[in-house]
């Protein structure tokens, strides 16, 4: 698998070529047209906003509503950390080529500039003027050190002097000691001294790092309610037994946000793991993209933070609250207040597995459709957990993306090494902000005796699958797990994605293949049922929309509907716009970025977009095509963007036992009815919720599923359920 990006504009020259040699003319090329691409940075930003109009909605409980603001910031930081970075290092390099919505580096900043300002004024208008409210209203306040009772004021000064004082440091700032290197994200103090016993009153400048292994809130003795001080305010108010002998002048908070994007020559790098080490000490001090600072700040320190970290005007944003809004994100959590959240209902175990004894017996009578976090992923952990412990399994091989802290696969995994299995793991060292954790990983998985390898040079390995190797009397079967998300069993209690289980033969030797592909010198396979990117997968789905196009008739209209995170690659795009022009009917349900720009006449006005924001992470990928009566489902661990398709190891698999096509479709048809969190997209780029008509009732896509789930368990268990029946019938 070798990655073969393709130029759009080379593309359009080609089609030109083939219109003057008499051939039929293509409409493709008018589609490249800037007016019909939304900018990739804009659209992130809208989706960041949709995010932040949960925080806004009253009908959210205020945890919940916290909760969505953390996420805010959360996104943001990642946001300025990549996107951010990377477009200001173009402009460094002088990159003066616009991308498909016409937009320059420098345009795209001066645009991220001014959104990005007004996103966070109006986050923390909310945090100030809402939440802080409605926290008070339950008994839940946030005091100032002016605030404290004389019972507080003794709790906190005993609390500092032994949990806080001994974790601080003091940094000066002088001619012999430079501006400190201050670590990416981490919160800090800039101090204003005036020295006692010097000859003159020049005011001189130090830094405290907030330490981050101490708690951002800390609970104070309160005889009503529960009552909270930020950490940096105790620091703040006995900042002066940090600098004895000098006077402080002031003290605010301000934080660093740097270039975490990461640069690799994978093909010089004879030790990968090692390379990635080193590149992520780098990211800790990376050049500043953003500084956050007290919006009470004076000019003075504001210009001396400016100076050192070198930042421009418009990459300071003045905060007018606690800074750092991602720490609340644990407070969401904090024991006693479930009441303040929405409801979680615990997953569901799935309901064809329900009574089963033996998992390998249950997949080999038919294939089983997971759908998480509705239904449980303790199934997946079991399917590798009971592979482990079986003396029939003789071979384990898994990809490994992203895995939580106390992954019991991982454990799961280095017991059957330890048993003697052969246990093959591909861990992709590069899924960002994950390295490290899968650095570890990967060293621990080795000490057990797993063979380890870390993919193909220049792509990710982004695609899920397990295999397992079963001896079974004279034979051997193979069983396949496959999944729109991540083997990880925290993030799989919080992200919707589907998963499959099957002992189908075909995608038995595909799933062989795909593991000796990746870890081999095999060329790269003929596959009977998966397709994978970086060589197939676009032609796939290209060849797909052009079927769409071909069997279009009035008797049997072409339809696609697709479910996926982001939509940027300008190659689909036109093809979608190629399939709208000639009538075939496109529902899109895009959680995040969507450069497409529905609704234009002549272009985009049979595309419907559609965007769904919920407690849950919308995670799945899901593809419909009715390919003239005859539909095709498929799900993947790709979205369509072009790193996804170029630069990646994913993979597209079809669900083909016809009850799990009919749950399938109907999914995707929840997700097209939905009027209580969804928002649809204009063709001037801007969301709007869908509002429900008179008669239609309200119907939250997450709610039904959680409903359902719970009703097919509860079916099961009374063994009175059959088959996977729709609970109608809608018309495509």
């Amino acid at each position: 698998m070798r990655s073969g990006i393709i130029d759009t504009r080379a593309y359009k020259r080609q089609l030109v070529v083939c219109a003057k040699k008499g051939e039929k003319p293509v409409e493709e090329r008018d589609f490249l047209h800037p007016e019909y691409f939304i900018n990739r940075e804009m659209s992130w930003l809208a989706f960041n906003a949709r995010v932040m109009e949960e925080a806004l909605d009253e009908s959210n409980r205020v945890l919940e509503r916290l909760k969505f603001l953390s996420i805010v910031s959360s996104n943001l930081d990642e946001f300025f950390m990549v996107r951010v970075a990377g477009l200001k290092d173009q402009v460094k390099a002088g990159f003066q080529k616009p991308d498909p919505s016409g937009a320059t580096a420098k345009e795209q900043l001066r645009m991220i500039n001014v959104r990005t300002h007004q996103m966070v004024e109006r986050q923390y208008r909310c945090f100030r003027e809402e939440i802080i409210p409605a926290l008070e209203e339950q008994g839940i306040y946030f005091v100032k050190l002016e605030q404290l009772s004389e019972e507080q004021e003794a709790f906190i000064d005993s609390y500092f002097d032994n949990h806080i004082y001994p974790v601080l440091t003091p940094l000066a700032v002088d001619q012999s000691r430079p501006f400190p290197l201050l670590l990416n994200k981490s919160l800090n103090l800039a101090v204003m001294l005036e020295r006692k016993k010097a000859k003159s009153s020049k005011k001189v400048f130090a830094v405290v790092q907030v330490p981050a292994v101490l708690s951002r809130y800390i609970e104070l003795p309160s005889p009503v309610g529960k009552v909270f001080i930020l950490l940096e305010d105790v620091i703040k108010k006995y900042s002066n037994r940090l600098f004895k002998g000098n006077e402080i002048s002031s003290v605010y908070p301000f934080r660093i946000t740097r270039n975490a994007d990461m640069s690799l020559d994978e093909e010089g790098a004879e030790d990968l793991l090692k390379e990635i080490e080193k590149e992520l000490r780098k990211r800790k001090w990376g050049s500043a993209v953003r500084l956050e600072i007290d919006g009470q700040m004076d000019e003075d320190v504001r210009s001396i933070l400016q100076e050192a970290l070198e930042v421009h005007n418009r990459d300071i944003y003045p905060i007018e609250g606690p800074i750092d809004l991602t720490k609340f994100f644990s407070f969401v959590q904090f024991p006693g207040f479930e009441h303040l959240r929405n409801e979680t209902n615990q997953p569901q175990p799935p309901a064809d597995l329900i009574g089963e004894d033996d998992i390998f017996e249950a997949i080999s009578e038919q294939d089983i459709l997971v759908h998480h976090p509705f239904e449980s992923f303790d199934c997946v952990v079991d399917f590798v957990t009971k592979a482990a412990d079986d003396p029939n399994v003789l071979a384990i091989k898994q990809t490994l993306y992203r895995v939580s802290g106390d992954s019991p696969i991982i454990k799961a995994l280095a017991s059957a090494a330890e048993k003697g299995k052969q246990v093959t793991v591909l861990v992709e060292l590069k899924a960002r902000f994950d390295e490290e954790n899968n650095i570890n990983w990967a060293r621990q998985l080795e000490k057990s005796g797993c063979q380890v390898i870390y993919g193909l040079v220049g792509l990710k390995t982004h695609c899920k699958i397990t295999l397992v190797v079963r001896k079974e009397g004279d034979n051997i079967r193979r069983y396949v797990h496959l999944s729109t998300g991540n083997y990880n069993n925290s993030t799989a209690r919080l992200y919707t994605d589907l998963g499959l289980f099957t002992s189908n033969p075909d995608l038995g030797v595909d799933a062989s293949a795909l593991f000796n592909d990746l870890s081999g010198y095999s060329e790269p396979p003929e596959w009977r049922k998966l397709e994978a990117a970086p060589k197939g997968l676009r032609r796939k789905y290209l060849d797909m929309i052009k079927r769409e196009i071909e069997t279009h008739t009035e008797e049997k209209p072409g339809r696609i509907i697709a479910k996926m995170n982001s939509l940027t690659d300008e190659r689909i795009i036109m093809a979608l716009y190629e399939a709208s022009s000639k009538g075939v009917q496109i529902d899109l349900i895009v959680r995040g970025i969507c450069c497409l720009r529905p609704g234009i006449p002549g272009v985009s006005e049979n595309i419907r977009v559609r965007s769904i924001i919920d407690h849950y992470l919308e995670h799945s990928r899901i593809f419909y095509f009715a390919n003239g009566g005859n539909p095709r489902v498929y799900l993947s661990s790709a979205d369509w963007m072009t790193r996804n398709l170029d630069r990646r190891v994913e993979l597209l698999f079809p669900i083909e036992q016809s009850d799990l096509v009919q749950r399938v479709v109907d999914i995707l048809h929840v997700y097209l009815l939905d009027n209580t969190k969804a928002r649809e997209l204009d063709s001037n780029g801007i969301y709007h919720h869908v509002q429900p008509g008179e008669s239609v009732p309200l119907i939250n896509s997450q709610m039904y599923f959680t409903q359902l789930a719970i009703e097919m368990t509860e079916r099961r268990q009374k063994e009175t359920a059959g088959p996977y029946k729709p609970a109608e019938e809608w018309v495509l």
